[in-house]
């Protein structure tokens, strides 16, 4: 089975969408003739032509509010900004259009639009190109929010969030893109060709939206995770020597809250660890749920690590970033509890 970085698998999954619906467009700041930023969209200018592949003005509220009424009209728009901290601009239209559409429609229209954005910080990029902003997303009525932790799931999440008939936020954590990461950032990057959920088939294939994976079974306390949090806390499993129980989230809503239930019941513990800042965090609302569905069986308060309550720092960057050995604690203390 081929390899592929995140980046190849997420370009594969919209040229496999696009040579099998004709209504599937792909547009964005620097999407056609660049690529984009990221070379997500290499290629496909020269392959699908200039009306299915093409750049937009440098205008977030625009690329989405076109993308609605084109949605609205049959087209499946696959739209990207270009950093998640851009798309403030648009969350008008993403919260009061996109996600409404179909309720205030009494179902007469849908709003079939994928918005893809670059999330998460480790790459230096400071208070504006490093945010998490994915419970803004979960808190509204209407969308679904994805956030997958590899190329295999990346392509299957996203060729199934482009068949969804509703709009899907779909976060790209840009420090997986090439390879996963453990939160050690003095050591070599294992690429994604030398990591076995680098693998990805070839053709049309999907991974369900609404399925949590466990990546690591364990007894001792849950985990819960996605995106770039998942090899995070795979290393402090590890360094701790905690039977850690790690579930990879990857999507947020719907979310997969019978797998959770599932594992805290048989645990009795669990640790959330997310790098969007701690305070209305989507952490917060899983503490509530596994408090809610699993009180009875808890033998620990649920634990939170996550980013703090500041702007994403450039020169403390790695103090700021919730890594193995802030996570290790955190587990070291839930089992002492």
């Amino acid at each position: 089975m081929p390899r592929r970085t995140m980046i190849e698998a997420i370009r594969d999954a919209m040229d496999v969408s696009m040579a099998r619906d004709e209504r599937v467009i792909v547009y964005g700041e620097d999407v056609g003739f660049f690529g984009g930023v990221f070379r997500c969209t290499q290629g496909l200018q020269a392959k699908y032509g200039k009306s299915r592949c093409f750049d937009a003005p440098i205008s977030e509220a625009g690329i989405v509010g076109s993308a609605i009424g084109m949605a609205a009209y049959g087209l499946k728009p696959c739209v990207e900004v270009q950093f998640a901290d851009y798309v403030y601009p648009a969350y008008d239209q993403i919260v009061s259009e996109a996600a409404r559409l179909r309720y205030r429609s009494n179902g007469d229209f849908t709003c079939p639009i994928v918005v893809r954005m670059p999330t998460g910080g480790g790459i230096f990029g400071g208070q504006t190109h490093s945010q998490s902003p994915e419970a803004l997303f979960t808190h509204v009525s209407g969308l679904k929010v994805v956030v997958p932790s590899n190329p295999h799931d990346a392509k299957g999440l996203l060729i199934a969030a482009i068949e969804d008939p509703d709009p899907v936020i779909f976060l790209e954590p840009k420090r997986l893109y090439n390879g996963p990461f453990d939160g050690h950032h003095d050591r070599p990057v294992t690429p994604w060709s030398k990591h076995e959920l680098g693998e990805v088939a070839d053709g049309h294939y999907t991974v369900p939206l609404g399925k949590a994976v466990i990546r690591r079974p364990g007894a001792a306390v849950t985990v819960l995770a996605y995106g770039t949090m998942v090899y995070v806390a795979q290393a402090a499993a590890e360094e701790t020597g905690i039977d850690a129980e790690i579930i990879d989230l990857r999507t947020l809503l719907p979310l997969d809250l019978e797998t959770i239930v599932a594992s805290v019941n048989k645990t009795g513990r669990c640790v959330i660890v997310h790098e969007a800042t701690l305070t209305s965090g989507f952490g917060a609302e899983l503490s509530a749920l596994v408090q809610e569905n699993c009180f009875y069986l808890l033998e620990a308060p649920v634990a939170r690590v996550a980013g703090w309550d500041t702007p994403y720092p450039h020169a403390q960057e790695w103090d700021y970033f919730p890594g193995p050995a802030r996570l290790g604690r955190a587990l070291l203390e839930t089992m002492e509890a």
